[in-house]
């Protein structure tokens, strides 16, 4: 049976108009940037390739007024009911069995960002590394954390590393192989990103060690079956046909302060039993 969202508190905010359907605000808006083409397998593992910033240019002055910058925004995010009732919904809600379940024995789980785009530019990238470092000093089982995003800068790849986020120097394109149970931070990413993850690990004992928080599965499912038959459904096939075995919790936003960083995001956990033939589904 397919699973539904668990949604805490009620958001009157995420509202979406069928006339002009969205899953979630634009990642980074005021970027412009364009969404990139599907590629092949084959193509997006030729570019799994060492990979350096395009913008070198840095200065001690520019670091640390980005360390500053951050530094304000963690303060800020911890001290918000945002984040009170955010930490709540991992540790004292029905979603907290699933991450136990996922955690079991591990001491630590590693964590992934993908995605995370210019926290040198934008407020809503700043809130989400933000959260993700919280996360990090609040539970005890989260590990060391991983960030990629092809346009990082230099200045913000320093920034990162002395904030202990390991910058990785490969762009993956989502592909990770899962081998232990790992925690994956992705929201707003494009959903092409999601599926290669789910397509590079689509069989059961890889999906049941991830624990995603991204954007809404249930809602990507919720359009497919308003625009059915769109060229889309090639680059979201995995993540579709995924839904049956997915228990989600959407979080809520509290307030307009962090509606924009993390509106549409859910936590989504995969429960896929050994005898399921996943590669008929897709």
């Amino acid at each position: 049976m397919a699973a539904s969202a668990d949604t805490l508190i009620s958001d009157q905010h995420k509202a979406v108009k069928d006339d002009d359907w969205t899953i979630v605000l634009p990642r980074r808006k005021n970027q412009k940037r364009k969404l990139p083409k599907l590629k092949t397998t084959i193509q997006q593992q030729l570019e799994q390739t060492h990979w350096t910033p395009t913008d070198l240019e840095t200065t001690p002055k520019g670091e640390l007024q980005l360390m500053q910058k951050m530094q304000i925004c963690i303060q800020k995010l911890e001290k918000s009911r945002f984040f009170s009732v955010f930490l709540d919904q991992i540790v004292a809600s029905e979603a907290s069995d699933h991450f136990r379940k996922v955690t079991g024995s591990e001491h630590k789980l590693n964590m992934v960002i993908y995605g995370i785009g210019s926290i040198e530019s934008f407020e809503s990238p700043r809130l989400q590394l933000s959260l993700a470092i919280l996360m990090k000093r609040k539970l005890g089982w989260v590990g060391e954390i991983e960030v990629f995003d092809p346009i990082i800068s230099l200045t913000e790849s320093k920034v990162l590393e002395a904030l202990k986020c390991h910058v990785l120097s490969v762009n993956e394109q989502g592909m990770r192989k899962v081998v232990n149970p790992i925690l994956f931070f992705m929201p707003h990413c494009e959903a092409e990103l999601y599926d290669n993850l789910l397509k590079t690990n689509w069989k059961h004992d890889s999906l049941n060690k991830i624990i995603l928080f991204g954007n809404s599965f249930e809602k990507y499912e919720q359009h497919h079956s308003v625009v059915r038959g769109s060229t889309l459904d090639e680059s979201r096939k995995h993540l579709l046909a995924i839904r049956p075995f997915t228990k989600e919790f959407e979080i809520s936003t509290v307030s307009d302060d962090y509606f924009r960083a993390f509106q549409g995001s859910s936590w989504h956990f995969f429960s896929v039993d050994p005898n399921t033939n996943l590669h008929l589904l897709c």
